[in-house]
């Protein structure tokens, strides 16, 4: 069995297939649970009506760090959203410095808000950091973020970067960017990073794993990801599969198969 600790199904460009063709591939390559990733409140409702009918696809509420058109909520607001036992963490949030130009402290009190509303539901954080690595982790400590704790998806910096995050009680999750050629440094990671902090997943439609490079991701593809840092690893890829079901299981509170 396989999760798919982090995929956008409502960005999914459907055209001859339906969601449920989607579930029904995932299920197929064995990936049973899927987190469905908030990224702004606008997208928010019609993403949870669209998977509403599947109960192995959970979902999380949040604001992406670098969204500036929609609604940017306060702590309230994201807690009242997160009262739904579907909702099972708060994000995707964090800090993006990557295309934003000027001034970047809203993006950091917007983080800020995030993280009190998971210490306030109890519920994980789902974060996401790129060229933000000082700012991100001394925020985590500030905000005591520790005692939620929660996953830096789709992790691209280094080892310093991930034994930081975890003692600080995040886990560290591989998209398909791990089986891409150049990226070495982050394969020494995934060769590194103990069992007990380690998570795979596609953020799908995004970033396709090799052999799937170029194209649109979907869920099933996760198991590409699972393969590959299994062999990282020198080990089974049943064992990989194994560990970062439990390990999402433990940190989402999402029991049983679907």
């Amino acid at each position: 069995m396989l999760v798919d600790s982090h995929c956008h199904l409502d960005m999914l460009k459907l055209e001859d297939e339906t969601l449920d063709d989607i579930v029904a591939e995932a299920r197929e390559a064995d990936v049973r649970k899927m987190l469905c990733v908030s990224i702004s409140l606008e997208r928010f409702p019609a993403m949870m009506e669209l998977i509403e009918p599947w109960p192995q696809i959970l979902a999380s509420v949040g604001v992406h760090p670098d969204g500036t058109d929609g609604e940017d909520p306060d702590e309230e607001r994201l807690v009242a959203l997160a009262d739904n036992p579907r909702i099972v963490a708060i994000g995707e949030t964090g800090l993006d410095y990557y295309r934003v130009e000027g001034d970047t402290e809203w993006q950091r009190e917007r983080f800020r808000r995030h993280i009190r509303a998971a210490l306030a539901t109890g519920k994980p954080l789902i974060v996401h950091t790129r060229q933000a690595r000082e700012d991100t982790l001394r925020i985590l400590k500030e905000e005591g973020a520790r005692d939620v704790g929660g996953v830096l998806h789709c992790f691209t910096e280094d080892w310093e970067m991930a034994k930081a995050a975890m003692d600080l009680n995040f886990h560290i999750s591989f998209s398909g960017i791990v089986t891409f050629r150049n990226a070495l440094e982050l394969k020494e990671v995934a060769r590194q990073v103990p069992a007990e902090r380690l998570l795979v997943e596609t953020d799908a439609p995004f970033l396709a794993p090799v052999p799937k490079r170029g194209k649109s991701n979907r869920p099933a593809w996760v198991r590409h990801v699972a393969e590959y840092v299994a062999e990282l690893r020198g080990e089974s890829f049943e064992d990989v599969a194994a560990v970062t079901t439990e390990n999402f299981q433990a940190l989402f509170g999402a029991r049983g198969s679907a």
